[in-house]
C-alpha cells in the first residue's frame, strides 16, 4: 500500500516578517477560537429553541461560519510539530532505506558554504543522518534487504534540483493540440484558475528533467493574463496513484476544502502573475490598461476581506442578528488569500517600468511577492525591489537568454551577481519548456562562471528556490528530517556537462541502470571563475547595453605570452601544432593580423619593426584555437524575435499561396544574402565568445526557404572587409508537419525540381536546383524526423541513378538521425545536429537519444561512430555564444570518443563543408583565450586574431 497522497499535507516555510509578527498571538488563539466559537455556538443553539425568540438568533449555519473564521486565522507554513513528523507524507510502503556512504555533501546550510564527506542516511521518506553512519548500526537491515548501499567513492551529492518556474505537464512534450493547457483567454484576471487542473502526467519531458536532477518543479500557468492562475509544486516522480494529485508537495488546504483539526498553519499557496507585453499583446491592452486591471481585482478582493473581518468579529462575539452567510465568493477567494498573506506570488515582469508598477501594487493593496520572473532589468533597479511590501523579492532569472522580445533586449549575463551583490536573492529557472529542465544545472554553472559566487550558484536550484516556494523545511537542503530528495553528481555541479548517476525522490531511486561517465579529477573541483568585473560594470554604466563592437589593438605586433596550445587549419581540417610541456608555457607572435610563430618563448623572435610598438597579453594558460562558425538560428537576420520590424521577414510558401508576381512569382528564389544585418548584439556577443563566422538561411518554415550565405559576425556592414564572404553557400529545403500541404507532396515537389531536365532557362529556381542535381551546391534539408530521413536517402538515389551525378545532401536538425547512422554513412549524407542537447518537443522529434545517464552515447557520438559527416549549429541567436560549451559538452558525453580536434571540427570545418561554405580558409580567423582552452569553461575569449583584416581585435 503506498501513501503517495493524503488529503491534507502540512506545507511551506515561515511567512514573510509582517505575518511572522502577528504569528505569535495566531498560534496563542487558533487552537482555541475553534473550541470557544463553536462552544458559544452550540450554548447558543441549546438555550434558544425553535419557537422562541432571545435577543441574540444563532443562525443554522453558525458553526459553518465559525470554523471559516477560525480559518482566516492560520499561519501559512509548516506547523510547529512539523519537525516531529517520523514518516514522509509521500513514503511508499516497503521502499528500502538507502545508505549513500563517502560522499563530499553539500547541504545548502550556512548560506550554501557548508559541505561536509560522509554519509547520508534515507528511510522512511526522509533524511535521517548526514554525517557519518557505521555499517554496523546498519547491518541487519542490510542483510534483510531492508537496505541498500549506495558507495559514493566521494562524489558530489547534492539536495534534489527546485525548478522555480515550469510549465511541466500543461505545455507537455511532444507538443499536442490537446495538451497546450498553459494559457487561458478568457479574461486577464482569472486567480480562479488552477494549473493542476491541467497537469498532463504522461509529458514525456518528467524522465528527461529528473535525470537532470530535478526534483521538485513549480508548475505555473502561462503568461497570457495579468493574474493567471493558481501553480502547484510537485514532485516529478511517477505514483502509484498515477494522477496529477499524486504528484503534489504539501498540497494546500483549499485543493479540497479539508484540514486537520485544531490546525494552526496552513501549507502555502502559488499565484502567477504577469506584467509588460505577454498580457498586453493578448489582450491588445497597454500597460496601463493591464495595471488597472490589477488594481481593480485587488480592490475587489480587498472589500471582500474586509466584509470577512467585519462578519468574524461580530460572529466571534455572539452578535449574529443580520449577519446572514459567511462572505465569501470562490472565484476570489485565492486572491483574498493573497491579500492575508497566505500566498507566494510569482510575478512574471521585465522591466524597470513594470517592475515599479508591481512594486506599487503591493504597496497599496499590502501584499509581498514572492519573487520576480524573467526580471531582464530588475539588476538595473534592486532599490526598487527593495521597496516591496513585506521584504524584497527573489528574482527567477535566465542565464544567457534575452533580446527575444523588446522586454528583454537590456537582459545581461552579469545580471545573477549584480543581484546577488545588491542583496538580492538569486533563482536560476528553466521557464521549461522555453529551456528544458533536464539542463537547469546549466543555468547555475553560466550564472557562476560570470561571476555570482559558488555557494549562490548551487543554492539558485536547490535551497533559495525551495525557499521562495515556501518549502525550505522539506526541500532543498540536505538535513536530518527533510525530505529524501538527493542527487549524486558524477562531478562538481558547477562544471560543463555535470551529470547525474542516481537521483533519489522521497528515498526511491529514479535511474534504472544509469550510464556513468567518469570524467577527469579538473571536473572534480568548481571550475576557476574568469574576471569579468569590467563587463559587469560597463553594463550598469551602459544600463543593460554596453559597446559590444570589436576593438582594434593599435599595434601591428602582439606577442601572446604563457600560452598553453595553438591548434590551426591545415588542408581542411584542424591540427594542434603546439602543446606546452608541462610547466613550461609558450609564446606566440602576431605579425598584421598573421600568426607568424609560436611554441617556446626563446624559438620565437619578435620582429625589429615590433620592438617598442607591440602589445604584450598574458594568457596565463589560454590557447590560441580556430573562429567558429554557427548555423540554424535566425542570427543576422533578425535583432529582437519578437519584433517585426527588427526582422527580414517571412519567405512566401509556394505550395501553400501564389508567390506574388512582384517578388518573381513561382520563380521566387530568396537569398539570405540580400537580407543580412549586420552589429546586432547577439551577433557581436557571439564573436565575442569565438564565433567569428556564421552562415544564415531565409527565416520562416517554407517548403523552399532559399539559398544560404556566409558572413563575419564582427563587420559593421555588409560592405565591410569581410562582411559577406560567401553570398550564396547552398540551397535550403524544409520537409516537415507544418500544416498543409502534406509532408509526401513535400517530397514530391523536391522530387520534381531534382529530376527536372536541364534546360536554358533564365529561371533562378530551375538553375539552383540543376546545381544541385550536378553535386555543384549542397541541399540542405531541414527535418527532425527519421521518416523524412529515410526517404531522403531513397530519393538522393533515385536522382542520382537518372542523372548520374553525386548529389550533396545535408539534413539540419537531424534529432532521429541516430536511428539511421548506417544508411546516412552508406548514402554519403551529412547532418547538422541543432539541438546538441535533444527534447522531444514536437512529434516528429520525439524519438531522441537522450545522452547519458539515460543513454549509452548521444546522437553526435553515434554518428560519428558510424562516421557520418557532422557538424552542429543553434535554433535561436541568443544560443550562438555558447557554441563553444555546445562542442565541449558533446565531447564530454562521448566518454572519450572525440578528441578536442575532432570537437572544435563540428563547430568550423565538418559545419562549413557541409552547407556549402568554400572560400574561407584562407582568411580564418584564430580566437585567443584566457585561462584555458576554447572548450573550457574557465575560460575567457580576450582576441581575435584576423588575418582578413590585418589585425587583432581585443576584449
Amino acid at each position: 500500500m503506498t501513501k503517495d497522497v493524503l488529503p491534507v499535507s502540512r506545507a511551506g516555510a515561515p511567512g514573510p516578517e509582517l505575518h511572522r509578527r502577528h504569528g505569535k498571538l495566531a498560534r496563542r488563539l487558533a487552537g482555541l477560537l475553534f473550541v470557544l466559537a463553536a462552544a458559544q455556538a452550540c450554548f447558543f443553539l441549546a438555550t434558544d429553541p425553535p419557537g422562541r425568540r432571545r435577543g441574540a438568533h444563532v443562525p443554522l449555519h453558525a458553526q459553518e461560519a465559525l470554523e471559516k473564521c477560525v480559518a482566516q486565522t492560520l499561519v501559512a507554513g509548516p506547523a510547529p510539530d512539523f519537525r516531529a513528523r517520523t514518516v514522509s507524507d509521500r513514503f511508499v510502503q516497503g521502499t528500502p532505506a538507502v545508505l549513500v556512504r563517502g560522499a563530499k555533501i553539500w547541504t545548502g546550510a550556512h548560506n550554501g558554504t557548508e559541505v561536509l564527506e560522509g554519509d547520508i542516511l534515507l528511510e522512511d521518506g526522509l533524511i535521517k543522518t548526514v554525517g557519518s553512519v557505521t555499517l554496523a548500526d546498519v547491518e541487519r537491515r542490510v542483510r534483510s534487504g531492508a537496505l541498500k548501499v549506495v558507495d559514493a567513492n566521494g562524489a558530489w551529492v547534492t539536495p534534489g534540483l527546485v525548478d522555480n518556474h515550469s510549465h511541466l505537464g500543461v505545455y507537455s512534450a511532444p507538443a499536442l493540440n490537446g495538451a497546450a493547457d498553459g494559457n487561458s483567454h478568457k479574461g486577464p484576471i482569472l486567480p480562479w484558475l488552477r494549473s493542476l487542473d491541467a497537469l498532463n502526467t504522461h509529458d514525456d519531458a518528467y524522465a528527461l528533467s529528473i535525470a537532470g536532477g530535478v526534483t521538485t518543479a513549480a508548475v505555473l500557468p502561462g503568461s497570457a493574463n495579468a493574474i493567471g492562475g493558481q501553480a502547484f509544486t510537485i514532485k516529478l516522480r511517477k505514483t502509484l496513484e498515477r494522477s496529477p494529485t499524486a504528484m503534489l508537495v504539501d498540497p494546500p488546504f483549499d485543493i479540497n476544502r479539508t484540514r486537520a483539526a485544531g490546525a494552526t498553519h496552513t501549507p502555502w499557496r502559488q499565484m502567477k502573475h504577469a506584467c509588460g507585453e505577454n498580457p498586453s499583446r493578448v489582450y491588445s491592452n497597454t500597460r496601463m490598461d493591464t495595471f488597472w486591471a490589477f488594481r481593480e481585482a485587488y480592490n475587489k478582493a480587498s472589500e471582500i476581506k474586509a466584509q470577512q473581518d467585519a462578519y468574524c468579529t461580530k460572529a466571534l462575539a455572539g452578535e449574529w442578528d443580520g449577519l446572514g452567510p459567511y462572505p465569501e465568493d470562490l472565484q476570489w477567494e485565492a486572491l483574498v488569500d493573497v491579500i492575508r498573506g497566505r500566498v507566494k506570488v510569482q510575478a512574471h515582469c521585465y522591466e524597470a517600468v513594470d517592475l515599479d508598477d508591481l512594486i506599487r501594487l503591493t504597496n497599496e493593496f499590502q501584499f509581498p511577492i514572492a519573487a520576480v520572473h524573467h526580471a531582464h532589468e530588475a539588476y538595473l533597479v534592486p532599490d526598487v525591489l527593495k521597496r516591496a511590501y513585506g521584504h524584497p523579492p527573489a528574482a527567477a532569472i535566465f542565464a544567457v537568454n534575452a533580446r527575444y522580445k523588446r522586454e528583454s533586449y537590456r537582459g545581461s549575463e552579469y545580471a545573477p551577481r549584480i543581484l546577488a551583490d545588491s542583496g538580492i536573492d538569486v533563482v536560476m529557472k528553466s521557464d521549461h519548456p522555453v529551456l528544458n529542465s533536464r539542463y537547469l544545472m546549466f543555468e547555475a554553472q553560466q550564472a557562476h562562471y560570470y561571476g555570482l559566487p559558488e555557494n549562490l550558484a548551487i543554492a539558485s536550484v536547490t535551497s533559495t528556490p525551495a525557499t521562495v516556494l515556501g518549502l525550505d523545511h522539506r526541500v532543498g537542503y540536505i538535513k536530518e528530517g527533510w525530505d529524501a530528495d538527493l542527487i549524486l553528481w558524477d562531478s562538481h555541479p558547477l562544471s560543463l556537462g555535470a551529470t547525474p548517476t542516481q537521483v533519489f525522490i522521497d528515498g526511491i531511486p529514479q535511474l534504472d541502470s544509469p550510464v556513468v561517465l567518469h570524467k577527469p579529477e579538473v571536473f572534480q573541483h568548481p571550475p576557476r571563475v574568469p574576471n569579468f568585473d569590467r563587463e559587469a560594470n560597463e553594463t550598469l554604466r551602459y544600463e543593460g547595453l554596453p559597446p559590444l563592437a570589436p576593438t582594434t589593438a593599435d599595434t601591428s605586433v602582439v606577442v601572446f605570452v604563457n600560452v598553453k596550445s595553438v591548434t590551426v587549419r591545415a588542408a581542411g581540417d584542424l591540427q594542434e601544432v603546439y602543446t606546452a610541456e608541462k610547466g613550461r608555457l609558450g609564446s606566440a607572435v602576431v605579425v598584421d593580423g598573421v600568426l607568424s610563430c609560436y611554441g617556446h618563448a626563446e624559438e620565437c623572435a619578435i620582429p625589429a619593426q615590433g620592438e617598442g610598438t607591440l602589445r604584450v597579453v598574458d594568457l596565463r594558460g589560454g590557447s590560441i584555437e580556430p573562429g567558429l562558425t554557427t548555423f540554424g538560428s535566425d542570427l543576422g537576420l533578425s535583432e529582437i524575435r519578437g519584433e517585426a520590424s527588427t526582422r527580414d521577414g517571412f519567405v512566401y510558401d509556394p505550395l501553400l499561396d501564389p508567390v506574388p508576381s512582384a517578388a518573381g512569382g513561382d520563380d521566387a528564389l530568396v537569398r539570405a544574402v540580400d537580407g543580412l544585418r549586420f552589429a546586432g548584439r547577439d551577433t557581436l556577443l557571439a564573436y565575442r565568445y569565438g564565433v567569428t563566422k556564421a552562415v544564415a538561411v531565409p527565416l520562416g518554415g517554407a517548403f523552399l526557404k532559399g539559398l544560404g550565405a556566409f558572413f563575419s559576425t564582427s563587420a559593421a556592414h555588409k560592405l565591410d572587409t569581410v562582411g559577406v564572404i560567401q553570398p550564396i553557400t547552398a540551397l535550403h529545403v524544409q520537409i516537415a508537419h507544418i500544416g498543409t500541404p502534406s509532408v509526401s507532396t513535400q517530397i514530391a515537389a523536391l522530387r520534381k525540381k531534382l529530376l527536372a531536365l536541364p534546360a536554358d532557362t533564365d529561371e533562378e529556381i530551375a538553375r539552383a536546383f540543376e546545381q544541385v542535381a550536378r553535386g555543384v551546391i549542397p541541399v540542405v534539408v531541414h527535418t527532425d524526423n527519421a521518416d523524412v530521413i529515410a526517404t531522403v536517402i531513397t530519393l538522393k538515389k533515385e536522382v542520382e541513378e537518372k542523372t548520374g551525378a553525386r548529389l550533396r545532401v545535408t539534413i539540419a536538425g537531424g534529432a532521429e538521425s541516430h536511428l539511421l547512422a548506417e544508411q546516412l554513412k552508406a548514402a554519403d549524407v551529412g547532418v547538422v545536429i541543432l539541438s546538441t542537447r535533444p527534447f522531444p518537443g514536437l512529434w516528429e522529434s520525439q524519438r531522441i537519444l537522450p545522452g547519458p545517464p539515460l543513454s549509452n552515447g548521444s546522437t553526435i557520438s553515434t554518428l560519428l561512430n558510424h562516421n557520418v559527416n557532422i557538424g552542429v549549429g543553434v535554433t535561436e541567436a541568443w544560443m550562438a555564444r555558447n557554441t563553444r560549451l555546445d562542442v565541449a559538452w558533446a565531447a564530454l558525453e562521448s566518454g572519450g570518443g572525440i578528441s578536442k580536434a575532432e570537437a572544435l571540427a563540428l563547430a568550423t570545418t565538418n559545419l562549413e563543408r557541409l552547407l556549402g561554405v568554400e572560400r574561407y580558409a584562407e582568411a580564418a580567423e584564430l580566437v585567443v583565450t584566457e585561462g584555458g582552452d576554447l572548450l573550457s569553461l574557465e575560460s575567457k575569449v580576450v582576441g581575435v586574431i584576423s588575418p582578413a583584416r590585418r589585425s587583432v581585435d581585443l576584449f
